[in-house]
């Protein structure tokens, strides 16, 4: 039989990170001896309805109580369970924001990266701030290359999520194959051109995309741009991942009069380490051929592949991020 109504309420005077909203109720519970099908029941009486998985959650520290109904549940099972008025509600911490994807964690960019990267040397002091409002969802690149063997243009289309409001940009940082200078272009097909900033001491190429418009959290946008340089000798293209992705499209398309002997597909947990995942891909009639991972994890991505032997030098391949 569970207890009096009058009995000596549990002790939720216990200060420390156990003394959350879950562990009271759930102590509260053992206490009173109360299985949660009575809790149900109880509520049901006063005519507010709270399934019982719901409850399981809220004892398991798995959500919390938020909406209006539930914060009436929660008023009402103090007296239940013998609880001082409002010792439930002074428990629940700020409201979590529904249906959007969690904040990007930057310990991850320096995991992929690695410490004092080119992307941090290319950024600056802006680096802990990359991109940390949005949240990239699809990323499709298509690489051509030209006769003479180099990656001339990457057209890119990414659609990103706003993981808080006011996001205005998205910011980019494209690592060449030895550009050369007063041919880097980085184009928008609509709006103002993008804020770019040529770094030929790192090899690369770094902008702000506009938006469009400022994103509030959840809203997604679609980018689009293309970058086209005139550089070395290229090898393999490569994507840097910082935060999952539903899917990652990298199609590479080469010139007729310059095709390789054999391309392959592999990804690496971060720069330095040995490839893994290595695979052969073919190569269509149309010369191309292509990636396409699904469910991405942090690390990089990409396609590497050979040429004939003609006496080229070998150059290290193009990487985005």
């Amino acid at each position: 039989m569970p207890n009096s109504p009058h009995a000596e309420g549990p002790d939720t005077s216990t200060e420390g990170p156990d003394t959350t909203f879950a562990t009271v109720f759930r102590r509260a519970l053992q206490q009173r001896g109360l299985p949660l099908e009575r809790i149900r029941d109880h509520l049901r009486a006063q005519q507010i309805t709270i399934s019982l998985a719901t409850l399981s959650h809220w004892q398991r520290g798995r959500s919390q109580p938020e909406r209006a109904q539930s914060l009436r549940a929660v008023d009402a099972l103090e007296p239940l369970l013998n609880l001082p008025t409002g010792t439930l509600r002074s428990l629940l911490g700020p409201h979590r924001p529904r249906g959007g994807p969690p904040p990007v964690d930057p310990t991850v960019a320096r995991t992929v990266y690695g410490e004092n990267s080119d992307v941090e040397q290319a950024l600056g002091d802006a680096f802990p701030q990359f991109n940390e409002g949005l949240r990239p969802l699809t990323i499709q690149e298509t690489v051509c290359l030209d006769e003479h063997r180099s990656i001339h243009e990457t057209s890119i289309t990414t659609v990103v999520q706003a993981v808080r409001d006011d996001v205005k940009h998205l910011t980019v940082v494209h690592f060449l194959d030895s550009p050369k200078a007063g041919t880097v272009d980085l184009a928008v097909p609509y709006g103002p051109p993008p804020r770019t900033r040529f770094l030929p001491e790192l090899g690369c190429v770094a902008a702000d995309i506009p938006l469009g418009r400022q994103l509030a959290r959840t809203e997604t946008a679609v980018v689009a741009y293309t970058l086209r340089a005139a550089s070395d000798v290229s090898h393999q293209h490569e994507r840097r991942v910082i935060t999952p992705l539903r899917a990652y499209l990298l199609h590479v398309r080469f010139h007729p009069l310059a095709l390789p002997t054999g391309c392959w597909s592999y990804q690496r947990e971060q720069i330095g380490a040995e490839p893994r995942q290595r695979r052969r891909t073919a190569l269509d009639s149309f010369h191309t051929t292509h990636l396409l991972p699904t469910h991405c994890k942090p690390g990089i991505y990409g396609i590497e592949w050979e040429w004939p032997d003609r006496g080229v030098a070998d150059m290290v391949g193009e990487d985005d991020i």
